[in-house]
């Protein structure tokens, strides 16, 4: 089996070692790139890149900026992307989760925080992978909106929704359980899969994602309801 292969981003050098030094010893294949550009032009050349870690403070062209590139790319708007930030304001976490990052990571950061995010982002790709159309496709079907639990897919009265990854988790979790009451505490838990203390803005932002592309009128939802002060729950049929 392949190694996977990580891609770091960011203009200071000790970072880019650090990373590469953390990452080979858990047996990760690792290219690097000082800025944007670099990083851009690494990933039309390279084929099998399985993620990136993006500094945000980037030299002429942002992270966002990089980030807003990789998503509009057909190419590699898939491509798992984990933000690392020396800045500590929700501003810059919530903007960064708008525009598309699947993880986000402010300095200075842990080592063993940073693989397990990394193994766990990487896991995540794994299980979303396309099946072969000899397996089966359970599907959850309710109103015009259906959830391919295998396929991975959703669709509102015929037409195909694009959702990352972790929106596609989220949706699944909570669908497949209609009725449930989820604390924001416990989406994180299931869905991040590690301890991801004190950000449970995360989930409001995916939830938000969520209804824009599943809800008639995201301000009135009638698939996700919010139970105020607690979580979120799936309608009941």
């Amino acid at each position: 089996m392949r190694k996977k292969t990580i891609l770091t981003v960011d203009d200071e050098i000790h970072i880019l070692e650090l990373l590469r030094y953390n990452l080979e010893t858990s047996g990760y294949d690792v290219l690097q790139a000082e800025s944007g550009e670099e990083a851009l032009q690494i990933l039309q050349e390279e084929k099998q890149i399985d993620a990136v870690i993006l500094d945000l403070m980037l030299p002429q062209m942002d992270g966002l900026e990089v980030l807003r590139r990789i998503r509009i790319d057909e190419a590699l708007q898939k491509m798992p992307v984990i933000m690392l930030t020396a800045k500590g304001e929700e501003f810059d976490k919530v903007l960064g989760l708008e525009m598309g990052a699947d993880d986000y990571l402010s300095k200075p950061f842990s080592i063993r925080e940073l693989q397990a995010r990394v193994k766990a982002i990487l896991r995540r790709t794994e299980e979303a992978s396309p099946l072969t159309s000899a397996m089966k496709k359970d599907t959850i079907s309710t109103h015009g909106l259906e959830i391919g639990l295998e396929s991975k897919t959703v669709t509102k009265n015929g037409q195909e929704i694009e959702m990352s990854l972790k929106e596609f988790e989220v949706l699944r979790l909570l669908a497949e359980n209609p009725g449930r009451v989820f604390s924001r505490d416990v989406l994180l838990e299931q869905i991040w899969g590690y301890e991801y203390v004190g950000e449970t803005r995360t989930v409001d932002v995916h939830i938000r994602h969520i209804r824009k592309k599943i809800e008639e009128d995201d301000s009135n939802p009638v698939f996700i309801k919010t139970v105020r002060g607690y979580g979120y729950k799936f309608r009941e049929d």
